[in-house]
Protein backbone atom coordinates (compact mmCIF):
# COMPACT_ATOMS: atom_id res chain seq x y z
CA UNK A 1 0.00 0.00 0.00
CA UNK A 2 1.72 3.37 -0.84
CA UNK A 3 0.76 6.85 0.28
CA UNK A 4 1.64 9.95 -0.66
CA UNK A 5 1.40 13.42 1.34
CA UNK A 6 0.05 17.03 0.11
CA UNK A 7 0.51 20.14 2.04
CA UNK A 8 -1.66 20.69 4.66
CA UNK A 9 -1.26 22.45 8.28
CA UNK A 10 1.53 20.59 10.57
CA UNK A 11 0.29 17.99 11.83
CA UNK A 12 -2.56 18.00 9.70
CA UNK A 13 -1.79 16.23 6.59
CA UNK A 14 -4.60 14.88 4.64
CA UNK A 15 -1.94 12.34 2.53
CA UNK A 16 -3.54 10.46 -0.82
CA UNK A 17 -3.86 6.42 -0.73
CA UNK A 18 -3.77 3.47 -3.08
CA UNK A 19 -4.23 -0.39 -2.23
CA UNK A 20 -0.99 -1.72 -4.24
CA UNK A 21 -0.92 -5.30 -2.96
CA UNK A 22 2.60 -7.22 -3.92
CA UNK A 23 1.95 -10.17 -6.21
CA UNK A 24 3.79 -12.23 -3.70
CA UNK A 25 1.31 -11.27 -1.14
CA UNK A 26 -1.26 -13.01 -3.00
CA UNK A 27 0.44 -15.57 -4.04
CA UNK A 28 1.04 -16.61 -0.23
CA UNK A 29 -2.62 -16.21 0.35
CA UNK A 30 -3.26 -19.19 -2.11
CA UNK A 31 -0.54 -21.49 -0.87
CA UNK A 32 -2.10 -21.19 2.61
CA UNK A 33 -5.29 -21.70 1.15
CA UNK A 34 -4.91 -24.69 -0.49
CA UNK A 35 -1.96 -25.88 1.95
CA UNK A 36 -4.93 -25.49 4.78
CA UNK A 37 -5.29 -28.89 7.33
CA UNK A 38 -9.05 -29.73 7.51
CA UNK A 39 -10.68 -31.29 10.56
CA UNK A 40 -13.06 -33.78 10.57
CA UNK A 41 -16.78 -33.38 9.00
CA UNK A 42 -19.12 -32.07 11.81
CA UNK A 43 -21.20 -34.38 13.78
CA UNK A 44 -24.67 -33.03 13.02
CA UNK A 45 -26.47 -32.00 10.10
CA UNK A 46 -27.24 -28.45 10.36
CA UNK A 47 -25.12 -25.63 11.70
CA UNK A 48 -24.87 -25.69 15.46
CA UNK A 49 -21.71 -26.73 16.00
CA UNK A 50 -20.94 -23.96 13.26
CA UNK A 51 -19.32 -23.54 9.74
CA UNK A 52 -20.16 -26.63 8.26
CA UNK A 53 -16.78 -28.30 6.76
CA UNK A 54 -18.55 -28.99 3.44
CA UNK A 55 -19.43 -24.96 2.99
CA UNK A 56 -16.14 -23.82 3.65
CA UNK A 57 -13.85 -26.12 1.47
CA UNK A 58 -16.05 -24.98 -1.18
CA UNK A 59 -15.46 -20.97 -0.53
CA UNK A 60 -11.47 -21.93 -0.27
CA UNK A 61 -11.54 -23.74 -3.33
CA UNK A 62 -13.00 -20.42 -5.34
CA UNK A 63 -10.93 -18.06 -2.90
CA UNK A 64 -7.55 -20.27 -4.13
CA UNK A 65 -8.54 -20.96 -8.11
CA UNK A 66 -11.00 -18.32 -9.40
CA UNK A 67 -10.95 -15.32 -6.84
CA UNK A 68 -9.17 -12.07 -7.98
CA UNK A 69 -8.20 -9.29 -5.60
CA UNK A 70 -7.16 -7.21 -8.12
CA UNK A 71 -10.77 -6.25 -9.35
CA UNK A 72 -11.29 -5.26 -5.74
CA UNK A 73 -8.04 -2.94 -5.36
CA UNK A 74 -8.88 -1.55 -8.60
CA UNK A 75 -12.62 -0.20 -7.33
CA UNK A 76 -10.72 0.90 -4.19
CA UNK A 77 -8.62 2.84 -6.40
CA UNK A 78 -11.29 4.33 -8.57
CA UNK A 79 -12.02 6.14 -5.22
CA UNK A 80 -10.93 9.10 -3.38
CA UNK A 81 -8.86 7.58 -0.28
CA UNK A 82 -7.18 9.39 2.29
CA UNK A 83 -5.22 8.92 5.51
CA UNK A 84 -4.54 11.35 8.36
CA UNK A 85 -3.13 11.56 11.60
CA UNK A 86 -5.52 12.21 14.35
CA UNK A 87 -4.43 11.58 18.01
CA UNK A 88 -1.60 10.12 16.97
CA UNK A 89 -2.81 7.14 14.47
CA UNK A 90 -3.20 7.39 10.98
CA UNK A 91 -7.00 7.03 10.00
CA UNK A 92 -7.69 5.95 6.63
CA UNK A 93 -10.94 7.23 5.28
CA UNK A 94 -12.89 7.77 1.85
CA UNK A 95 -13.87 10.93 0.88
CA UNK A 96 -16.45 11.35 -1.84
CA UNK A 97 -18.05 14.85 -2.47
CA UNK A 98 -21.00 14.91 -4.42
CA UNK A 99 -21.43 17.32 -7.03
CA UNK A 100 -24.50 18.79 -5.94
CA UNK A 101 -22.83 21.36 -3.70
CA UNK A 102 -25.62 21.89 -0.97
CA UNK A 103 -25.21 17.87 -0.41
CA UNK A 104 -25.08 17.18 3.25
CA UNK A 105 -22.14 15.96 4.65
CA UNK A 106 -22.62 12.27 6.01
CA UNK A 107 -19.63 9.88 8.30
CA UNK A 108 -20.99 6.45 7.54
CA UNK A 109 -18.83 3.83 10.06
CA UNK A 110 -18.36 0.23 9.48
CA UNK A 111 -18.42 -2.86 12.42
CA UNK A 112 -16.58 -6.16 12.90
CA UNK A 113 -16.05 -8.52 10.69
CA UNK A 114 -16.74 -5.14 7.97
CA UNK A 115 -14.81 -2.52 6.24
CA UNK A 116 -15.03 -0.03 4.17
CA UNK A 117 -16.19 -2.38 1.42
CA UNK A 118 -19.30 -2.77 3.40
CA UNK A 119 -20.18 0.82 2.27
CA UNK A 120 -18.56 1.05 -1.50
CA UNK A 121 -22.32 -0.74 -2.98
CA UNK A 122 -24.06 3.03 -1.70
CA UNK A 123 -21.43 5.93 -2.49
CA UNK A 124 -22.54 6.32 -5.97
CA UNK A 125 -26.33 6.48 -5.25
CA UNK A 126 -25.57 9.12 -2.53
CA UNK A 127 -23.52 11.19 -3.68
CA UNK A 128 -24.95 11.29 -7.51
CA UNK A 129 -28.98 11.01 -6.40
CA UNK A 130 -30.20 12.34 -9.84
CA UNK A 131 -28.53 9.40 -11.53
CA UNK A 132 -30.32 6.99 -9.23
CA UNK A 133 -33.88 8.26 -9.44
CA UNK A 134 -33.77 10.87 -6.86
CA UNK A 135 -33.20 14.64 -6.43
CA UNK A 136 -30.65 17.21 -6.22
CA UNK A 137 -32.23 17.80 -2.80
CA UNK A 138 -31.14 14.15 -1.37
CA UNK A 139 -27.52 14.57 -1.79
CA UNK A 140 -24.74 13.74 0.50
CA UNK A 141 -21.48 14.31 0.92
CA UNK A 142 -19.80 10.80 1.96
CA UNK A 143 -17.04 10.21 4.63
CA UNK A 144 -16.52 6.63 5.02
CA UNK A 145 -13.48 5.91 7.58
CA UNK A 146 -11.41 2.83 8.92
CA UNK A 147 -11.79 2.15 12.52
CA UNK A 148 -8.20 1.96 13.75
CA UNK A 149 -7.17 -1.13 14.10
CA UNK A 150 -8.94 -2.24 10.72
CA UNK A 151 -8.49 -1.74 7.26
CA UNK A 152 -5.78 0.91 6.10
CA UNK A 153 -6.06 2.37 9.44
CA UNK A 154 -2.72 2.17 11.53
CA UNK A 155 -3.01 -0.25 14.60
CA UNK A 156 -2.92 1.24 17.79
CA UNK A 157 0.23 0.53 19.85
CA UNK A 158 -0.93 1.83 23.49
CA UNK A 159 -4.58 0.99 25.33
CA UNK A 160 -7.78 3.37 24.83
CA UNK A 161 -8.79 3.08 21.39
CA UNK A 162 -12.75 2.85 22.41
CA UNK A 163 -16.04 3.78 20.61
CA UNK A 164 -15.82 7.27 22.65
CA UNK A 165 -11.76 7.85 21.53
CA UNK A 166 -13.00 7.18 18.12
CA UNK A 167 -16.11 9.79 18.25
CA UNK A 168 -13.73 12.11 19.37
CA UNK A 169 -11.72 11.22 16.61
CA UNK A 170 -14.27 10.98 13.95
CA UNK A 171 -15.40 14.95 15.03
CA UNK A 172 -12.23 16.51 14.45
CA UNK A 173 -11.99 14.25 10.89
CA UNK A 174 -15.11 15.89 9.79
CA UNK A 175 -13.90 19.36 10.63
CA UNK A 176 -10.47 19.02 9.27
CA UNK A 177 -12.38 18.26 6.31
CA UNK A 178 -14.26 21.22 6.57
CA UNK A 179 -17.35 20.42 7.64
CA UNK A 180 -19.61 22.61 10.42
CA UNK A 181 -22.26 20.94 9.73
CA UNK A 182 -23.02 17.14 8.94
CA UNK A 183 -24.93 13.52 9.92
CA UNK A 184 -23.35 10.32 11.45
CA UNK A 185 -24.72 6.80 10.31
CA UNK A 186 -23.60 3.57 11.73
CA UNK A 187 -24.50 -0.28 12.82
CA UNK A 188 -22.52 -2.79 14.73
CA UNK A 189 -19.65 -1.22 16.43
CA UNK A 190 -20.14 1.86 13.42
CA UNK A 191 -23.62 2.85 15.90
CA UNK A 192 -21.65 2.49 19.22
CA UNK A 193 -18.87 5.19 17.82
CA UNK A 194 -21.89 7.21 16.15
CA UNK A 195 -24.30 6.94 19.62
CA UNK A 196 -21.16 8.41 21.04
CA UNK A 197 -20.58 11.17 19.04
CA UNK A 198 -25.04 11.88 19.58
CA UNK A 199 -23.50 12.04 23.74
CA UNK A 200 -20.79 13.93 22.98
CA UNK A 201 -22.99 16.55 20.90
CA UNK A 202 -20.23 18.62 19.00
CA UNK A 203 -21.19 21.88 17.44
CA UNK A 204 -22.57 20.63 13.81
CA UNK A 205 -23.67 17.54 14.26
CA UNK A 206 -27.18 17.68 13.47
CA UNK A 207 -28.59 13.81 13.97
CA UNK A 208 -27.77 10.24 13.70
CA UNK A 209 -28.77 7.49 11.91
CA UNK A 210 -28.48 3.66 13.01
CA UNK A 211 -29.18 0.34 11.65
CA UNK A 212 -28.52 -1.43 14.91
CA UNK A 213 -30.10 0.39 17.33
CA UNK A 214 -29.03 0.03 21.03
CA UNK A 215 -32.24 0.13 22.83
CA UNK A 216 -32.54 -3.34 25.06
CA UNK A 217 -34.92 -2.34 28.39
CA UNK A 218 -32.81 -2.81 31.46
CA UNK A 219 -35.49 -5.52 33.00
CA UNK A 220 -35.28 -6.95 29.41
CA UNK A 221 -31.58 -7.08 29.61
CA UNK A 222 -31.30 -8.56 33.07
CA UNK A 223 -33.85 -11.63 32.10
CA UNK A 224 -31.38 -12.37 29.52
CA UNK A 225 -28.41 -12.62 31.03
CA UNK A 226 -29.86 -14.19 33.73
CA UNK A 227 -31.88 -17.22 31.81
CA UNK A 228 -35.05 -15.95 32.84
CA UNK A 229 -38.55 -15.76 31.46
CA UNK A 230 -39.16 -12.67 29.51
CA UNK A 231 -40.88 -9.88 31.18
CA UNK A 232 -44.94 -10.21 30.17
CA UNK A 233 -47.08 -7.91 28.57
CA UNK A 234 -44.76 -8.15 25.26
CA UNK A 235 -46.30 -6.92 21.68
CA UNK A 236 -45.59 -9.27 19.02
CA UNK A 237 -42.15 -7.02 17.68
CA UNK A 238 -40.88 -7.06 21.13
CA UNK A 239 -41.63 -11.11 21.43
CA UNK A 240 -39.75 -11.39 18.15
CA UNK A 241 -37.02 -9.16 19.58
CA UNK A 242 -37.08 -11.36 22.49
CA UNK A 243 -36.63 -14.45 20.51
CA UNK A 244 -33.95 -13.55 18.38
CA UNK A 245 -31.87 -12.17 21.24
CA UNK A 246 -32.46 -15.11 23.56
CA UNK A 247 -30.92 -17.03 20.18
CA UNK A 248 -27.75 -14.91 19.89
CA UNK A 249 -26.86 -14.77 23.83
CA UNK A 250 -26.97 -18.90 23.98
CA UNK A 251 -25.57 -19.59 20.51
CA UNK A 252 -24.17 -16.57 18.86
CA UNK A 253 -21.85 -14.41 21.06
CA UNK A 254 -18.96 -16.58 21.58
CA UNK A 255 -16.66 -14.81 19.47
CA UNK A 256 -17.44 -11.74 21.09
CA UNK A 257 -16.54 -13.22 24.58
CA UNK A 258 -13.07 -14.04 23.37
CA UNK A 259 -12.27 -11.06 21.22
CA UNK A 260 -13.33 -8.92 24.31
CA UNK A 261 -11.99 -11.26 27.30
CA UNK A 262 -8.19 -12.21 25.30
CA UNK A 263 -8.13 -11.29 21.85
CA UNK A 264 -4.38 -11.51 21.30
CA UNK A 265 -4.81 -15.70 22.22
CA UNK A 266 -6.11 -15.38 18.18
CA UNK A 267 -2.88 -16.10 16.90
CA UNK A 268 -4.38 -19.36 14.52
CA UNK A 269 -6.55 -16.21 13.07
CA UNK A 270 -3.64 -13.95 11.99
CA UNK A 271 -1.88 -17.74 10.49
CA UNK A 272 -4.54 -19.20 8.48
CA UNK A 273 -6.55 -17.50 5.69
CA UNK A 274 -9.58 -20.20 6.33
CA UNK A 275 -9.26 -20.01 9.65
CA UNK A 276 -9.95 -16.25 9.66
CA UNK A 277 -12.77 -16.48 7.14
CA UNK A 278 -14.52 -18.86 9.08
CA UNK A 279 -14.27 -16.62 12.49
CA UNK A 280 -15.65 -13.79 10.42
CA UNK A 281 -18.56 -15.75 8.69
CA UNK A 282 -20.05 -16.98 11.91
CA UNK A 283 -20.47 -13.83 13.19
CA UNK A 284 -24.63 -13.91 13.12
CA UNK A 285 -26.40 -16.85 11.73
CA UNK A 286 -29.06 -15.06 9.36
CA UNK A 287 -25.71 -13.38 7.79
CA UNK A 288 -23.63 -16.96 7.99
CA UNK A 289 -26.81 -18.80 6.67
CA UNK A 290 -27.20 -16.46 3.63
CA UNK A 291 -23.13 -16.65 2.83
CA UNK A 292 -23.93 -20.05 2.83
CA UNK A 293 -26.31 -20.16 0.33
CA UNK A 294 -24.33 -18.52 -1.60
CA UNK A 295 -21.45 -20.45 -1.94
CA UNK A 296 -24.30 -23.17 -2.70
CA UNK A 297 -24.95 -21.29 -5.78
CA UNK A 298 -27.53 -19.15 -4.95
CA UNK A 299 -27.84 -15.51 -5.67
CA UNK A 300 -28.21 -13.34 -2.73
CA UNK A 301 -27.56 -9.62 -1.59
CA UNK A 302 -24.23 -10.59 -1.63
CA UNK A 303 -21.88 -12.43 -3.91
CA UNK A 304 -19.00 -14.55 -3.58
CA UNK A 305 -16.72 -12.26 -4.47
CA UNK A 306 -18.08 -9.59 -2.05
CA UNK A 307 -17.74 -11.99 0.40
CA UNK A 308 -13.62 -12.86 -0.43
CA UNK A 309 -13.42 -9.08 -0.60
CA UNK A 310 -13.89 -7.98 2.67
CA UNK A 311 -11.94 -11.83 4.11
CA UNK A 312 -9.13 -10.64 1.66
CA UNK A 313 -8.69 -7.22 2.95
CA UNK A 314 -8.75 -8.28 6.35
CA UNK A 315 -6.06 -10.93 5.67
CA UNK A 316 -3.64 -8.69 3.56
CA UNK A 317 -3.70 -5.18 5.97
CA UNK A 318 -3.13 -8.64 9.09
CA UNK A 319 -5.94 -7.13 10.89
CA UNK A 320 -7.62 -9.95 12.23
CA UNK A 321 -6.14 -8.93 16.32
CA UNK A 322 -6.10 -5.81 16.17
CA UNK A 323 -9.55 -5.06 14.85
CA UNK A 324 -10.59 -7.76 17.42
CA UNK A 325 -8.95 -5.47 20.34
CA UNK A 326 -11.90 -2.77 20.13
CA UNK A 327 -13.87 -5.23 22.00
CA UNK A 328 -11.33 -5.71 24.60
CA UNK A 329 -11.08 -1.83 24.36
CA UNK A 330 -14.89 -1.31 25.14
CA UNK A 331 -16.72 -0.72 28.14
CA UNK A 332 -20.12 -0.06 27.22
CA UNK A 333 -23.09 -2.24 27.43
CA UNK A 334 -23.48 -3.03 23.85
CA UNK A 335 -27.29 -3.26 23.60
CA UNK A 336 -27.87 -0.88 26.62
CA UNK A 337 -29.95 2.65 25.45
CA UNK A 338 -27.55 5.27 25.79
CA UNK A 339 -30.19 8.15 26.29
CA UNK A 340 -29.32 9.81 22.81
CA UNK A 341 -30.75 13.74 23.07
CA UNK A 342 -29.68 14.74 19.06
CA UNK A 343 -32.13 14.19 16.45
CA UNK A 344 -31.94 9.87 15.89
CA UNK A 345 -33.50 8.02 13.03
CA UNK A 346 -33.26 4.23 13.16
CA UNK A 347 -34.10 1.52 10.22
CA UNK A 348 -34.62 -1.84 11.57
CA UNK A 349 -34.02 -4.81 9.06
CA UNK A 350 -35.35 -8.14 9.78
CA UNK A 351 -32.40 -10.53 9.99
CA UNK A 352 -30.59 -8.06 12.27
CA UNK A 353 -28.84 -9.64 15.50
CA UNK A 354 -32.32 -8.64 17.02
CA UNK A 355 -35.12 -6.14 15.33
CA UNK A 356 -35.78 -3.00 17.95
CA UNK A 357 -39.33 -2.37 18.22
CA UNK A 358 -40.52 0.97 17.97
CA UNK A 359 -41.62 1.04 21.77
CA UNK A 360 -38.30 0.07 22.60
CA UNK A 361 -36.44 2.53 20.47
CA UNK A 362 -38.79 5.60 21.37
CA UNK A 363 -37.25 4.81 25.23
CA UNK A 364 -34.12 4.99 23.78
CA UNK A 365 -33.58 7.83 21.60
CA UNK A 366 -35.23 10.93 23.09
CA UNK A 367 -36.00 12.83 20.15
CA UNK A 368 -35.99 9.80 17.36
CA UNK A 369 -37.19 11.76 14.22
CA UNK A 370 -37.58 8.83 12.02
CA UNK A 371 -38.66 4.98 12.49
CA UNK A 372 -38.71 2.12 9.89
CA UNK A 373 -39.41 -1.28 9.29
CA UNK A 374 -37.72 -2.27 5.99
CA UNK A 375 -39.21 -6.32 4.79
CA UNK A 376 -35.40 -7.52 4.15
CA UNK A 377 -31.88 -7.20 4.86
CA UNK A 378 -29.88 -8.01 7.72
CA UNK A 379 -26.59 -7.38 9.69
CA UNK A 380 -24.47 -6.19 6.41
CA UNK A 381 -27.74 -3.68 5.84
CA UNK A 382 -25.55 -1.14 3.16
CA UNK A 383 -23.51 -3.84 1.92
CA UNK A 384 -26.74 -6.69 1.17
CA UNK A 385 -29.51 -4.49 0.26
CA UNK A 386 -27.71 -1.10 -0.95
CA UNK A 387 -30.42 0.75 -2.83
CA UNK A 388 -33.02 -0.26 0.35
CA UNK A 389 -30.59 1.03 2.58
CA UNK A 390 -29.79 4.21 0.12
CA UNK A 391 -33.64 4.63 0.43
CA UNK A 392 -33.54 4.77 4.12
CA UNK A 393 -30.92 7.42 4.27
CA UNK A 394 -32.25 9.81 1.82
CA UNK A 395 -35.76 9.88 4.34
CA UNK A 396 -33.60 9.53 7.57
CA UNK A 397 -32.15 12.82 6.95
CA UNK A 398 -34.82 14.42 5.06
CA UNK A 399 -36.11 16.65 8.31
CA UNK A 400 -32.38 17.94 8.91
CA UNK A 401 -31.16 19.21 5.66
Amino acid sequence: MSVNTVQSPPGQAIRPFRVDVPEEALIDLRRRITETRWPEKETVTDDSQGVRLEMIQELARYWATKYDWRGCEARLNALPQFVTEIDGLDIHFVHVRSHHEDALPLIVTHGWPGSIIEQSKIIEPLTNPTAHGASESDAFHLVIPSLPGHGFSGKPTTTGWDPIRIARAWVVLMKRLGYTRFVAQGGDWGNAVTEQMALQAPPGLLGIHTNMPATIPEDVAKALQYGDPPPSGFSADEQRAWDQLDFFYKHGVGYAGEMGNRPQTLYAIADSPVGLAAWMLDHDAASYQLIARVFEGQTEGLSRDDVLDNATLYWLTNTAVSSARLYWESKLAFFAPKHVLIPTAVSVFPDEIYAAPRSWAEKAYHNLIYFNKVDRGGHFAAWEQPELFTTEMRAAFRSLR
